[in-house]
């Protein structure tokens, strides 16, 4: 039995180690598909399966987890038609559950981590979870001035003028406020007002919606205001960002708030201090939602408590005090017409199942992911087969099996290619861990060489999370890639920032204006947002460089480690001498491993790597990462490693303090580490910090430190 197939529970350590990394590039793959090309291959219900098992593994291997894996990333693209919005607090997502038992982990976890009592009272907070588009509405002075949407949770688009249409949407608050109100909340469409839509659009024979968070997306992001005016859309609001005094401390006092200044709450939210009624109500939400006359696809639950949100805070990709208990996938039956392939960044050879179009909870679907070879030959599956799919939420499907009673005779099996689908036919190979297990993707290792994977590295670097180019998507980039014109040809990372000069060097003909979708304007364009990017912060070109395993959180560990491009090519270039030294000052680094290191290792060997990276960086300034946000605490900047028991929190809450007063929470001692922090048992940590001459104190000596004795 593969790995892929596997129960969790019965993974080996190297197996889970392959599943890991392969469920990081699938996830990442497909987080591009959906954001980046707005064509995703799977449905929510396979997306969360995905995330899940993820999850599911990393729970029981803590050890293995990814610096890049996917449960520390959110996001969602910031489109080019709108103007650039920054969060002053991030919008992030909401882990998931998906069975009561979900819910009862979860919270299980979160009086783990408070170092609560088993049965200590723990007030939770139930509502409806919107099938919307999210927003953040600023006010100042009890006045609206900025919309945004999410984005990719710390940048969104400006959608001020449209939100003002929306009746449900104050303009004014009423009452005394504070000065900033930062207030968020869903944006969606009710069933009656969006079949009355559906039936305008018809008659005036224009394009009818899927479904109404199609619809109210749709409807909110027009660079008409007078469109987003003329449709039905409301707003409920849940949440808030920043405020300049919050008036309550509790979840439900603040809704509360929000319904006195002006706006909708959900008459469906509740408070809870007994886990069966919160259970319950969840249940009695699922039976009744054909009812509520808008959709939700399931429910959220929120810690009560404010002082204990901020002591549970964050990790990268969603809070620790809630979680989106989702509804069970809606399924169907169609034919799977054919499977093509997919080349990733990395080489990864995905199948892609083309389904013949089904209608699958409101919305057509024509596609899903197979995942690897040996998904293929679980399932059984052949081209011409009946399928069943199955789908939940927003996005696309999972083939969950073959109706076998309907297999035709025309039926072929598929034969999964040996070699990269591209003219190189380089062999695909399976990665095998240090354990010798081997992995389910199938990988062409052409890399640079292999022209899906060039570029797929450009679009990865031109991408919002790295360089982020206005005007120079993915279709952009396959057209000038495909070029036979040397002047107009991009084919590495440099060739973007020689273009305009390339074209100033070019016959009148070539010129980029003379072609198809391009003008004077819109090439003037393209050529202010590059040259905008020349001055680019470390993270963002360390993320670009598309590192195996180096994803947005690791760039920005790594950026705020070594501070400046030439110390973090240095630390890399040692890496690649194999110097132990180098290797074990970025392990030290915290939620960094071998994984990375070797990733970054394996890169910067390659000379053809280093020569592509140098004419890169002869094109840009590189700003330096940032210092830590919380400069006036005591420890602001230090390098701080816990070990030990610790007594009043948790090793988890106690990192998470660490990085809000602006250190840096590193899992191993070096000698670039600044302070230990040691509770009883303390071993091998604690030793290497005296051998080190290093600092060390305990629990309540760090708490005095950082001005917070009992």
């Amino acid at each position: 039995m593969v790995a892929k197939s596997k129960p969790v529970e019965k993974l080996t350590e190297d197996e889970a180690r392959s599943e890991l990394d392969r469920l990081a590039e699938e996830i990442a793959e497909h987080d591009r598909r959906y954001h980046g090309e707005d064509a995703p291959a799977i449905s929510d219900a396979a997306y969360d399966a995905l995330r899940k098992r993820n999850g599911a593994i990393e729970e029981r291997f803590p050890k293995l987890v990814l610096a890049d894996s996917p449960s520390r990333r959110v996001g969602a693209p910031v489109s080019e038609k709108f103007e650039k919005v920054r969060h002053a607090l991030p919008m992030l997502s909401l882990d998931n559950a998906f069975s009561d038992a979900d819910v009862r982990d979860f919270a299980a976890r979160v009086r783990r981590f408070l170092k609560m009592e088993v049965d200590a009272e723990l007030a939770l907070t139930a509502e409806p979870k919107i099938d919307g588009l999210s927003l953040s509405l600023r006010y100042e002075k009890g006045r609206l001035v900025t919309a945004a949407t999410r984005g990719d949770g710390r940048v969104g688009e400006n959608v001020t003028v449209n939100s003002r249409t929306i009746d449900t949407i104050p303009v004014e608050l009423t009452g005394e406020v504070p000065d900033i109100v930062e207030v968020r909340g869903e944006v969606y469409m009710r069933h009656e007002d969006f079949a009355a839509l559906n039936e305008r659009q018809a008659e005036a024979g224009k394009t009818v919606f899927a479904n109404p968070r199609n619809a109210a997306a749709g409807s909110l992001r027009q660079l008409d205001s007078s469109i987003t005016a003329s449709r039905p859309l409301a707003f409920f609001a849940y949440a808030w960002g920043e405020l300049s005094e919050r008036p309550h401390d509790t979840q439900s006092g603040m809704v509360t708030w929000l319904q006195s200044i002006g706006f909708s709450t959900n008459p469906l939210m509740e408070r809870f201090l007994d886990l069966d009624d919160l259970i319950a109500h969840y249940h009695w939400i699922e039976e009744n939602r054909a009812t509520l006359g808008y959709d939700i696809d399931g429910v959220v639950y929120k810690v009560d408590d404010l002082h204990l949100q901020e002591r549970l805070g964050f990790v990268s990709r969603s809070p620790r005090w809630a979680i989106a208990h989702k509804f069970p996938a809606e399924k169907a039956v169609t034919e799977l017409l054919a499977i093509d392939i997919q080349v990733g960044r990395t080489g990864a050879h995905t199948p892609v199942a083309r389904l013949k179009p089904v209608t699958v909870g409101g919305v057509v679907v024509t596609n899903a992911t197979l995942h690897n070879p040996d998904e293929i030959e679980r399932l059984g599956v052949q081209i011409g087969d009946t399928v069943q799919v199955q789908r939940a939420g927003d996005v696309i499907p999972q083939i969950l099996g073959v109706v076998d009673e309907k297999r035709p005779s025309t039926a072929e099996p598929y034969a999964f290619p040996s070699h990269c689908v591209c003219d190189l036919q380089t062999p695909l190979v399976r990665e095998t861990t240090a354990g010798g297990v081997e992995g389910v993707v199938r990988r062409c290792t052409g890399e640079f060489a292999c022209p899906y994977q060039r570029r797929e590295h450009l679009k990865h670097l031109v991408g919002r999370k790295g360089f982020d180019i206005d005007g120079l998507g993915d279709k952009q980039i396959d057209w000038f890639y495909e070029h036979e014109d040397e002047n107009l040809r991009i084919r590495e990372p440099a060739d973007i920032f020689t273009l305009q000069k390339r074209q100033a060097d070019s016959a009148a003909l070539t010129k980029l204006k003379n072609f198809d979708g391009w003008g004077e304007t819109s090439v003037r364009n393209l050529f202010d947002a590059i040259e905008a990017r020349r001055t680019v912060p470390l993270d963002r070109v360390i993320f670009s460089l598309g590192i195996r395993h180096v994803g947005e959180t690791t760039s920005r560990t790594l950026a705020r480690a070594y501070s400046s491009w030439k110390s973090f090519e240095q630390a890399a270039e040692r890496l690649a001498t194999g110097d132990e030294a180098a290797k074990a000052e970025m392990e030290a680094l915290d939620d960094i491993g071998g994984a990375v290191t070797e990733a970054v290792a394996r890169y910067f060997s390659e000379d053809k790597n280093c020569a592509m990276v140098d004419r890169l960086i002869e094109e840009l300034t590189v700003e330096e990462a940032e210092a830590p946000a919380a400069s006036d605490s005591p420890v602001a900047g230090q390098t701080i490693v816990f070990t030990g028991s610790l007594e009043r929190m948790s090793r988890d809450e106690a990192k998470a303090m660490a990085e809000r007063l602006g250190a840096k929470a590193a899992g191993s001692v070096s000698k670039k580490t600044d302070l230990v922090v040691a509770g009883p048992g303390a071993g091998s940590k604690l030793k290497k910090a005296e051998e080190f001459g290093i600092e060390v104190i305990s629990e309540d000596e760090w708490f005095e430190r950082v001005g917070q004795g009992a």
